[in-house]
């Protein structure tokens, strides 16, 4: 049934969600990739579709921003609507200098500074991991693309402030081989390792810290197809 804050009904969505950030870009991503799209939930302006995908039943939901927005979706699709896949397809700001602007990152894990995972676990630090079987897929599409389409594999920094002016924590990432810094993946994991549901983070490098680079909104909304296919292909 519908809950606070997805008024979908029952069977609305597919068992396979993709889960950007902004609902512009949920929207851009039904009318290009879904077949006989539906607007399925538009509660808070937070976009849902489901279409079919290559035949195959396929969603696209907002997540919002940060770790307690994509916390409240992600739950809410494992417990209310049965989903059994989300991966999310964002953006992210870079922090090695192997990477750069447009380049995809799939996130192999996450570190954090939320406290939000903190007692999930009493007593031990939380290790925010995706399914191996999505990361698994995605990295081997993306090495049999022969160079096409540039994918990192590694660890990402997920935080609760965009604004981040720390640069000895910035350094340590660097340090500790951290691709990019971004604002969901941990919470994602989290969900999924609680609520039993495979999860994925495929991040398109929007800007970097390091290199004064950066792109323009309507570049972030549109800029993501490499980062769709990969995602779409760990889904097939």
């Amino acid at each position: 049934m519908p809950t606070p804050h997805i008024a979908a009904d029952p069977g609305d969505f597919a068992e396979d969600v993709l889960m950007p950030g902004d609902p512009l870009r949920a929207r851009r991503i039904a009318d290009e990739v879904l077949e006989d799209a539906k607007l399925v939930t538009d509660v808070r302006g937070v976009l849902g579709f489901t279409g079919r995908y290559q035949g195959a039943p396929l969603s696209v939901l907002a997540s919002g921003m940060g770790m307690p927005s994509i916390t409240i979706y992600a739950t809410e699709l494992a417990r209310e609507y049965a989903v059994k896949r989300i991966i999310r397809v964002g953006t992210a700001g870079g922090l090695s200098p192997d990477v750069d602007l447009r380049d995809v990152v799939i996130a192999l894990g996450a570190h954090t500074d939320s406290a939000m995972t903190a007692a999930r676990i009493p007593g031990v630090s939380f290790s925010h991991v995706p399914s191996f079987s999505l990361a698994r897929k995605a990295v081997a599409a993306a090495e049999s693309w022969d160079g096409a389409v540039t994918v990192h594999a590694g660890t990402v920094f997920t935080t609760d402030s965009f604004y981040l002016k720390r640069p000895d924590l910035i350094a340590g990432l660097r340090a500790h081989g951290a691709l990019a810094v971004e604002m969901e993946a941990a919470g994602l994991y989290a969900v999924g390792a609680a609520e039993g549901v495979r999860t994925l983070a495929v991040l398109t490098v929007s800007d970097h810290s390091g290199k004064s680079l950066k792109m323009t909104a309507l570049e972030r909304e549109a800029g993501f197809a490499d980062a769709l296919r990969v995602a779409l292909a760990a889904l097939s």
